[in-house]
């Protein structure tokens, strides 16, 4: 009986490590984005947050900090530029990025 509990003991405790080193992928919110520039052309980024952000002044306040790099501040982001669009796991790419300033921006059209 002893080897049986023993051996149970043992497979919980393996099935256990196995499953925490199958780290579950962050789900992230996309938000699609349109920005008009100062020199009338229409910029297109999406913005790669962790789907638990729902507020939206969040959102545009990570918005608002792109357009500052770009030279676009000042320029409006709202509900009529930025919205939200699907759910998706994380890609490896964006997750360095997100985890140290809470998003990433994927450049679309005439973010340059």
């Amino acid at each position: 009986m002893r080897i049986i509990s023993s051996i149970a003991i043992i497979l919980f405790a393996f099935t256990a490590n196995a499953q925490n080193n199958n780290t579950i992928k962050m789900k992230v919110a996309v938000w699609d984005t349109y920005v008009t520039k100062k020199d009338g052309s229409i910029m297109h980024f999406d913005i790669i947050a962790p789907e638990e952000i729902k507020d939206t002044t969040v959102i545009y306040g990570y918005g608002r900090e792109y357009l500052k790099t770009k030279g676009q501040e000042g320029q409006p982001l709202t509900s009529k530029e930025c919205r939200f669009c699907h759910i998706e796991t994380v890609r490896p790419q964006w997750e360095v990025e997100i985890k140290q300033k809470g998003y990433f921006i994927i450049e679309m059209e005439n973010c340059k």
